[in-house]
């Protein structure tokens, strides 16, 4: 940490301030201006002395596990998000969320309002607890699915503990977890200075002789091949190397494909740019181009059974580097330790050579897509048609934002951001062609069905001057619908596409039983119930082409400044023909006997 006062009147700066006022400004320092909270008998002092903080805004939500997955999604616009529960129901609700943080790489600083301090150690059975005077049961939870832990049950290395917990979260981009007895928040203590000192992370800095190393290893490597490809994937957000990947694709002159969850990370305007490569699922032509090659860098790759398409891809090691965060491997050789993902794409653009023939034979067997046959009038609406016109919106509508008033909103551009919900939204949206600046996040590693609700309110909490637009499913949005009221009631203007098609699709292609059909609900009538007539949201019910065309040109300019839900009424087995592949392959992994013993 870097003292940020001079010598000058220092002790006359130091006034004693209170645990729950130095929390707050450190939230404020770090980037965090908005707390997503469920108020709890344990953590309402706790929220006062959150609220007093003029840079902190509280954001009530329905539930806990709505508040995990709104700091999710404000973590993935902002760099750190937080939220506050209270002791064990709070936390025991919210930790599904923060375990999807975990898989994600993302800082999450969840609080929690613990026990009277008092109470530790007095063999006394409380509330909100399992009937056991050990209070541990939450914090051992916690532990699997946080970089750090603090239980901050007395005052004297408070200051530490929370100073610890916070920059911890920062360095290792994971979430950490806080517990606060409910008595302290207002305690004065001489430790806690009416400002904080600023923090001071020391960059991590390669070791030059093995990144040398590395470079080097991987130049031989790569310059020997014929045909290389450039492969990115989702840890170059926690790497935060998007612009050194960039250099490097500009220098090398490969083809760049994203594995699925890395959409969004990588401008799809570059001229290299080839889709997604997701085994048999790949955008058209990426997947042949990428398992064609004689080479392939991989950039901070996950391969899980998800991304793999059930463990199917036809990737061989030993024509494979891997450059993850602070590590290179290079095929069935050496791996350098110690090597961070930005200095290491750096110095390797600066020693590859030029090789396009991987790009110039996609190009040549490259054939655009046909777009979907214009409907009869009045026939139901299918999902392909209706990502037609989200592409078109995205590919065309951003030109008109030259031409109009900048009062004209367009659906998707270079000022908004697509949430792909876990099921067939996956892979209709993963083929989307993102404009320049365009956002786009999803929940890949841990696909906890109904996390886009709590992102979408999470993310366009943080990014106000963005529209977001949310693509979920009907049987995820009925697991945490609540907080499309949050959204009403701090005046966001996202648009949610509702695919309503009666049930778990995406179970249904892994495995099909009575247990994926839901109950149907009539959702544009349950958002106007929410709604009550107090805020600016608008729904509408969408069946065929001509009223989607309508309601997407209403949201977009009458309806441009209130929450737009459209919910998109499609037959049950309407499916990509991605998620058919994806969902067979995953099932015969998921059936695969057990081995022999």
């Amino acid at each position: 940490m870097q003292d940020g006062l001079d010598n000058r009147g220092r002790a006359g700066r130091r006034s004693p301030g209170t645990l729950g006022r130095h929390l707050a400004r450190r939230l404020v320092q770090v980037g965090v201006r908005d707390v997503f909270a469920v108020p709890g008998d344990f953590n309402l002092t706790l929220l006062d002395h959150l609220i007093a903080e003029p840079q902190l805004n509280l954001v009530g939500c329905c539930n806990e596990l709505n508040a995990g997955y709104a700091a999710d999604g404000y973590a993935r616009a902002s760099g750190v998000g937080a939220c506050v529960v209270t002791f064990t129901v709070g936390g025991l609700s919210v930790i599904n969320a923060i375990a999807g943080s975990y898989s994600e790489n993302l800082p999450i600083i969840c609080i929690v309002g613990g026990p009277n301090s008092n109470d530790y150690g007095t063999n006394r059975i409380l509330h909100h607890t399992i009937g056991l005077p050990d209070f541990s049961q939450e914090l051992r939870c916690f532990q699997t699915v946080t970089c750090h832990q603090a239980v901050v049950n007395h005052m004297d290395d408070a200051h530490e503990m929370i100073d610890t917990a916070i920059s911890t979260a920062l360095k290792e981009s994971k979430p950490v977890y806080i517990s606060i007895s409910c008595n302290l928040p207002g305690i004065p203590h001489p430790t806690f200075v009416n400002e904080p000192i600023p923090y001071f992370l020391t960059p991590k800095v390669s070791n030059q002789l093995g990144l040398e190393a590395a470079v080097e290893a991987t130049a031989q490597f790569l310059n020997k091949a014929v045909k290389p490809v450039l492969v990115a994937g989702p840890k170059l957000r926690v790497a935060k190397a998007h612009q050194a990947f960039m250099e490097l694709a500009d220098a090398c002159g490969y083809p760049i494909a994203i594995m699925p969850s890395a959409k969004g990370m990588v401008p799809e305007h570059h001229p290299h740019f080839i889709g997604t490569y997701w085994g048999a699922v790949s955008t058209n032509y990426c997947g042949e181009i990428v398992e064609s090659a004689d080479a392939y860098i991989f950039v901070g790759p996950i391969f899980n059974d998800y991304s793999s398409v059930g463990y199917s891809l036809l990737i061989k090691k030993e024509k494979a580097v891997f450059a993850q965060p602070n590590r290179v491997a290079i095929g069935n050789g050496p791996s350098f330790g110690w090597v961070f993902m930005a200095d290491f794409l750096t110095a390797l653009s600066r020693k590859l050579k030029k090789n396009t023939t991987a790009l110039e034979n996609y190009h040549r067997i490259y054939v655009p897509p046909s777009r979907p046959l214009k409907r009869e009038n009045d026939e139901p609406l299918r999902v392909n048609i209706l990502f037609k016109h989200i592409q078109a919106c995205l590919q065309s509508l951003l030109l008109l934002l030259t031409f109009y008033s900048s009062n004209f909103f367009p659906l998707t551009c270079g000022e908004t951001t697509v949430i792909a919900e876990t099921g067939d939204s996956w892979f209709n949206c993963q083929k989307l062609r993102l404009p320049e600046n365009c956002g786009y996040e999803f929940q890949m590693q841990y696909g906890s069905i109904g996390w886009s609700v709590g992102a979408t309110l999470g993310y366009a909490q943080a990014a106000k001057e963005r529209r977001v637009i949310a693509c979920i499913g009907d049987g995820s949005f009925q697991v945490t619908a609540q907080d499309v009221s949050t959204m009403i009631r701090h005046g966001q203007r996202s648009i949610i596409f509702l695919i309503n098609n009666g049930g778990y699709t995406i179970e249904v292609e892994i495995h099909d039983g009575p247990y994926n059909v839901i109950k149907n609900w009539n959702y544009t009538g349950f958002v106007d119930a929410i709604n009550n007539g107090e805020g600016k949201c608008w729904t509408c019910k969408v069946r065929t082409e001509e009223e989607l065309e309508e309601a997407v040109a209403k949201a977009t300019g009458e309806m441009k400044d209130s929450l737009c839900f459209l919910e998109v009424i499609v037959h049950k087995d309407d499916t990509s023909k991605e998620l058919l592949e994806w969902g067979s392959r995953v099932s015969s992994a998921n059936s695969r006997p057990p081995n022999p013993q």
